[in-house]
Order: structure tokens, then C-alpha cells, then sequence
């Protein structure tokens, strides 16, 4: 029984999501020091139970587990309460006898579980959704033909993933492509032309970059024959299955800038010309690029070792593996095109070469099997909870602050699911594939509580691609609020160009500010028994800040954000709902505190 637990509490830990979330070194030093002690002491026979021991007692600064506390059997109860009224509430505001149903009624699709309607109204996720038998379908026909390759050429990998490529944005965009295809060119020759001059070509560079931002969203359905007469036919040419080519332009932006600063850093590192250096009489030997039979899993020991995460992404790659095949091949490669997770060019490359051994069959299974569940529980909640509807016609009238505050909830945890599942199902494919992705999200967006470790966690990989290209270069943690500012002002303006949503950033960045000056005043007192205490009524108060924020930016927007914090603090009930509320969050902050502790005590420290 104890087994069948554990392997249920893996399948849902962080380090079954990702590969890169290990234990760190100082832990796994002290494990193997008192399983080797254990075994001197009492014979092999006591190695089981020095495993399962250890993590707990290596660490001095941990403290004592509390899940079979009182105080934790109090919030288990309180859990078994609120849970279902919640799902209650959530589902009366889509219930056919609710006042407002009409409204949204329009907007529901016939659905496949116990005759259900299902919340279709979404479009991004209406896509996915609708094309799902058509995508799994390309994922299995790439998958084969590229064994197929590896099998019988000897040609590299990244050839079969350049031509796939193109054809894959062909048929995705259709004639659009060419658009895309121009914006690659462009930046491939500008970095090339001004390579010698790297502050200049990274100005340039990341000009364009955001111009391109705006300039999308005028050209997008722009006619070919306005440009030239002679190409009035290429507007009567295949569109592809995604005509709006630009609301997934933003994903190979960041490919496209990735690409751009890894070459520049790596120019600028080992083949910048010298004064007094004949540039073509030193240049390196031409190095080719390893043949299909070389490329074989990577280990941790011996002379073939692994780069980490960090190490790939400053590979020491030759300046000719920064050429327009791979470039191409790196901008559309087809598991990662469409919305990622989004990979830097060096880590790319790095694995196309090189088979990491997190790429196990047990671990992909896994991994496919969170793919399904999460897909399984979206189903659910779409043919149950019409939230999505509700939101989309505000059709909130004389709902209660319960039940407002149950569709600002089930809309972001909607949110939250119609990313994570692309992004799953994308990041299995690549996997599948050979290359092993960042996890994008870490979290549930449930067990959140700081604003800082939110977005950590949440879309973790173009997090850690802003702190790549962004935030370390502008002067990172000794230039936080400059950094703060403009990594949420190209966040903002990454994800739509709107005045709201810049607003939205700026508002983040305050929350950011508050939280880590709170955080430094109070962490001294970090050992006093009253801290953890005090520390969830203050992840109460910034949990309740962070769903406003986003509520305003993503979901209600102004008109229903105000209606949901006037019908909460200028009535009665409005008030009782938020007291109780309040303590609701309290205890689930409590379970978050206790969880991330679980972890230290196995060794993982996650910063979110």
C-alpha cells in the first residue's frame, strides 16, 4: 500500500514533470555519506531504510514535518467543507435554472459526456480542441518518417528537421508563411551584417524584434497584389489551417531573437577579429556536423559528460553551426513552432547532437499520462462549468459574491489549463523527438501564493528566457526595478498590444517591488514560532492582489473587475463571503507552506 502512495505522490511531484529539477548537490552528498554509513555500521541490510531516511535527517535546517498535526487535521476538515461548496457555487452560476443562463446559453456546443453541453466559446483553446485528431495524427506521421530517416541516411538530424519544418509551416500558414519566412530573413542578414559590432546589431536586433510586435498587427491580412500587381495570384493560394499566422508569430520571435544573441555572445567570444589578427588566416577548420550514427546518449561520468541546463546554454558550439540550415531548422522546428515551450538556439542544437538520458521511456510515459489527465480534466470542466461563456457575455447579473468569485477562480484555473495542455502535448511530442524541453509550467496555478514565484513557475521556459536575454543584460538583481520594469513592458507588449495589458504589467512589477521589500524587512525573524503565521496572512493579501491584477488583465477586464470588488465590500454578504474566504485561503496557504517543505526534505529547492 505504502508503495502504491508513493507512486501516486510522484506522479504528481515537480521532479516527474521536469528533468532538471534534481535534489542539489549538497543533499545528495550527505545521502550518499549516511547510506554509506548505514552500511558500515549494520551490513547492507539497513541500505532501505537509510534511503528512505536520509533526506530528512541530512538537513538541519528543515523543519519537522506537520501533515499528521492537529493543526493539519483542522485544515483537512476545513478542505472536505469548502471544496464542495465551492464546485457548488461554480456550478450553479451554469446551471440551467440560473437567471442569467440565457444569456450564455447561445455560446455551448453539444458535448460527449452524459449529454452534456460543453463550454466551447474560447477560441485559442476552441482550435486545439477541434484539430486534436488532425494534430495527433502530423505528431505520429513525423515521428515515423524521422526514424525512418535516422535509420537509413546519414545525413544529421537537423537536415530532416529544416525541411520538415518548412513544410510544416506551409502547411500550417499556407502562402502566409512567406510573411514569416521574410521576417526570418530579415533578422538572419542583419545579424550577420553587424556581427562585428555587437552593441549595434543587438540594438538593431531587438529593435526590429518589438517593431515587428506592431507591424503584425497591420500587415496581417494585407493583400499580396497591394504590394505588387504581378502577385494578385498568391492571395487566391492555400491559407493554411491557421490564417491568423501572427497570433503565433510571437513564439518564433523569441526563437528568432534566441538565435540572434547566441551567435553574437559566441562571435564576440572566440572569432571577434583582432587588430593585429589576419581574421581569414586564423579562422577555425571548418567543423562538420555529426552524422546521425554519432549521436548517442549522454552520461554523467566519464568523458562524454552531460551538459546541464545551464551548460547548453552556453555550449561551446563552432561559429559555423550558426548557419542558415540550422537557423531555419532551429525557428521551425515542428513539436516546438506553434507555442513552444520555447528553447534557446545553443540548447537546441546541443541535443540535436546529443541524446540526454532524461529521455527515458519510463519518463516519457510518465510524462504522457499527465498529458492525458490534464486533458480528461479540462473535458470535465467544460462540460460542466460554463464559466468561459459566462465571462465572455458577462452574464453575472445578480449572481452572488460566492458565485463571482467562483467564475473569477474556475476562469483562471480554465486559463491556466487551456496553455498547460498545448504545452504538454507539444513538449511530449519533442521529447518523443529527442529534445527535452523546459517544463512551462511547474505549479498549479492553485498553489501559488508569491508573485514572484507564480511567473517562475508560470511559463517557466520563456521566464527563464527573459532572464537570459533580458534581465541579467539590463544589470539583473543590481538593477531590480529597472529590469522589473522593462522585462514586464515586453512581456505586456510580447503578449498583445494593448494599453490594458501594459497597465497590467506595470501593476505586476508593484506587486513584485512590495513582496521583496516585505520580504527582506521580515525575513530576520524567519526561526520565531509566530512566522509562518504571519507569513500566510501576508500570502493571503497577495494572493487576493495577484487575482485582481489578473483579473483586470486577462479575464474581467476594468468593468467586471469593479463589479466583483463592489459586490464584495459594499454589501453584507459580500463581506461574510470575503471573511470566510480570507480563512479558506489562509489554510490552503498553510498546505502550499508545508508542501514546498516536503520538497526541501528531499533535497529540492524550487524558487517558486
Amino acid at each position: 500500500m505504502s508503495r502504491i502512495w508513493s507512486n501516486i505522490v510522484h506522479f504528481f511531484s515537480v521532479q516527474a514533470l521536469d528533468s532538471r529539477i534534481k535534489p542539489d548537490l549538497e543533499f545528495e552528498r550527505r545521502r550518499k555519506l549516511f547510506i554509506s554509513s548505514s552500511k558500515n555500521e549494520n551490513g547492507s541490510s539497513s541500505t532501505a531504510i537509510a534511503v528512505t531516511r536520509s533526506p530528512v535527517i541530512s538537513s538541519n535546517n528543515l523543519s519537522s514535518p506537520l501533515w499528521n498535526t492537529w493543526e493539519f487535521k483542522l485544515y483537512y476538515l476545513a478542505f472536505t467543507i469548502a471544496i464542495p461548496l465551492m464546485v457548488k457555487a461554480a456550478l450553479d452560476t451554469s446551471s440551467e435554472s440560473n437567471q442569467n443562463y440565457y444569456k450564455f446559453s447561445g455560446l455551448l456546443a453539444h458535448g460527449w459526456i452524459l449529454g452534456r453541453k460543453v463550454d466551447n466559446s474560447d477560441a485559442q483553446y476552441r482550435f486545439f480542441r477541434c484539430n486534436f485528431i488532425l494534430l495527433a495524427a502530423i505528431i505520429l506521421l513525423q515521428t515515423v518518417l524521422k526514424k525512418i530517416f535516422v535509420k537509413f541516411s546519414k545525413s544529421s538530424r537537423i537536415n530532416f528537421d529544416f525541411a520538415c519544418g518548412l513544410i510544416f509551416i506551409c502547411f500550417m500558414y499556407g502562402v502566409n508563411s512567406i510573411k514569416l519566412l521574410t521576417h526570418a530573413l530579415i533578422f538572419f542578414t542583419l545579424v550577420h551584417l553587424l556581427k562585428r559590432k555587437r552593441m549595434m546589431a543587438a540594438f538593431t536586433i531587438w529593435s526590429y524584434g518589438i517593431f515587428t510586435l506592431f507591424i503584425n498587427q497591420k500587415v496581417k491580412n494585407v493583400p499580396f497584389n497591394s504590394i505588387a500587381t504581378m502577385l494578385e495570384p498568391m492571395d487566391h493560394w492555400y491559407k493554411g489551417i491557421i490564417p491568423r499566422w501572427d497570433l503565433f508569430f510571437n513564439f518564433t520571435l523569441l526563437r528568432l531573437l534566441s538565435y540572434c544573441m547566441d551567435f553574437l555572445e559566441r562571435w564576440h567570444e572566440q572569432l571577434s577579429p583582432q587588430p593585429s589578427i589576419d581574421y581569414e588566416c586564423s579562422r577555425p577548420e571548418f567543423r562538420k556536423s555529426l552524422s546521425v550514427a554519432t549521436l548517442q546518449t549522454i552520461y554523467e561520468s566519464g568523458k562524454n559528460d552531460v551538459l546541464d541546463e545551464k551548460g547548453r546554454l552556453v555550449a561551446k558550439l563552432h561559429i559555423q553551426d550558426y548557419n542558415f540550415i540550422n537557423f531555419i531548422a532551429y525557428i521551425t522546428y515542428a513539436p516546438l513552432f506553434l507555442v513552444g515551450p520555447i528553447i534557446t538556439f545553443n540548447d537546441y542544437f546541443y541535443q540535436s547532437e546529443n541524446k540526454l538520458p532524461s529521455l527515458r521511456k519510463k519518463n516519457i510515459t510518465l510524462y504522457a499520462l499527465r498529458v492525458v489527465s490534464s486533458l480528461l480534466l479540462m473535458e470535465i470542466i467544460l462540460h460542466f462549468i460554463y464559466v468561459g461563456a459566462i465571462a465572455r457575455t458577462k452574464a453575472w447579473g445578480g449572481d452572488t459574491p460566492p458565485q463571482l468569485a467562483m467564475i473569477a477562480l474556475f476562469n483562471l484555473n480554465i486559463i491556466y489549463l487551456k496553455l498547460l495542455i498545448p504545452w504538454r502535448l507539444f513538449r511530449l511530442w519533442a521529447m518523443i523527438d529527442g529534445i527535452d524541453a523546459p517544463e512551462n509550467m511547474l505549479r498549479c496555478v492553485d498553489n501559488n501564493y508569491s508573485t514572484l514565484g507564480f511567473w517562475r513557475a508560470w511559463h517557466t521556459s520563456f521566464n527563464k528566457w527573459v532572464i537570459r536575454y533580458i534581465y541579467i543584460p539590463f544589470g539583473g538583481s543590481n538593477n531590480k526595478i529597472l529590469t522589473s520594469f522593462v522585462v514586464f513592458s515586453f512581456v505586456a507588449m510580447w503578449h498583445d498590444i494593448e494599453l490594458r495589458l501594459l497597465f497590467w504589467g506595470w501593476l505586476t512589477v508593484l506587486l513584485l517591488l512590495g513582496e521583496t521589500f516585505i520580504t527582506k524587512c521580515f525575513i530576520r525573524y524567519r526561526f520565531r514560532n509566530w512566522y509562518r503565521f504571519f507569513c500566510g496572512f501576508g500570502a493571503v493579501i497577495n494572493i487576493c492582489m495577484m487575482m485582481v491584477v489578473n483579473l483586470y488583465g486577462f479575464c474581467f477586464g476594468a468593468e467586471g473587475t469593479k463589479l466583483f470588488l463592489k459586490d464584495t465590500f459594499s454589501t453584507s454578504s459580500g463581506l461574510k463571503f470575503f471573511l470566510i474566504g480570507t480563512v479558506s485561503l489562509f489554510i490552503a496557504v498553510q498546505i502550499m507552506f508545508e508542501i514546498r517543505e516536503e520538497e526541501k526534505r528531499h533535497g529540492i529547492k524550487l524558487k517558486c
